[in-house]
């Protein structure tokens, strides 16, 4: 292994941690989880934010592993697939832009319902809300350009960093919205959704140009 692989590989890890957070946002999902969570105690609340962490990972996970078997299956190319979840990134990305949550993550009523359930940590906390259809895009992408195992190894460190830091976000949801106010939770999201709607577009840019559509395309 030399230097330039290690590099490489830092490269990917730095890009799956960056996009990862922004995508999951558990940030934004702090006033729904303090919602769903505003008849529990600490320690019921700290226990949900630990389910739906470990949700995020799993599912997460479990998709980086599987998503290329998938394709051989079902005759999707990586290039297609990556086109495909740049648009969805991009319908993520515009609604983060907009302070709101993205109508991918959840649909309306999901968070009413969820307070009466007797535990909301894995639907719809754990999944869509923090592991949506942008966030199992981007770690399918990524796991299938990764060129070695370090890369790979890489994103899945990546992910569990990112499902660790949602546990520790929610777990304590109660003092972080107590010293942000709303206004300062959407424009931290309002900059999180330029830089994935930057990314969403270089994800299709780079999907058309290997399928060979529009080779001009850089």
């Amino acid at each position: 292994m030399n230097a330039a692989q290690i590099l490489s590989a830092l490269q990917i890890g730095l890009l799956a941690v960056s996009s990862l957070f922004f995508l999951v946002d558990p940030i934004a999902t702090i006033p729904v989880f303090l919602y769903m969570t505003s008849n529990a105690q600490p320690k019921e609340r700290s226990r949900m934010a630990r389910t739906a962490a470990l949700t995020c990972f799993c599912v997460l996970a479990g998709f980086s592993v599987v998503g290329t078997l998938l394709f051989r299956l079902l005759g999707i190319t990586l290039p297609a697939f990556q086109t495909a979840g740049g648009i969805i990134l991009l319908l993520v990305g515009l609604d983060m832009v907009q302070a709101r949550r993205s109508g991918t993550k959840e649909v309306p009523g999901e968070a009413e319902e969820a307070v009466v359930k007797s535990d909301a940590g894995i639907v719809p906390l754990g999944m869509p809300m923090l592991a949506g259809p942008g966030a199992i895009s981007n770690v399918v992408v990524l796991v299938g350009q990764a060129s070695s195992w370090l890369e790979k190894a890489t994103v899945y460190a990546a992910i569990a960093l990112v499902s660790l830091s949602c546990f520790i976000l929610l777990a304590g949801a109660g003092r972080i919205r107590s010293r942000m106010s709303e206004t300062g939770i959407h424009i931290l999201t309002r900059i999180m959704g330029m830089l994935i709607t930057a990314l969403a577009v270089q994800f299709i840019a780079t999907g058309i140009k290997a399928m060979g559509l529009f080779p001009a395309v850089h």
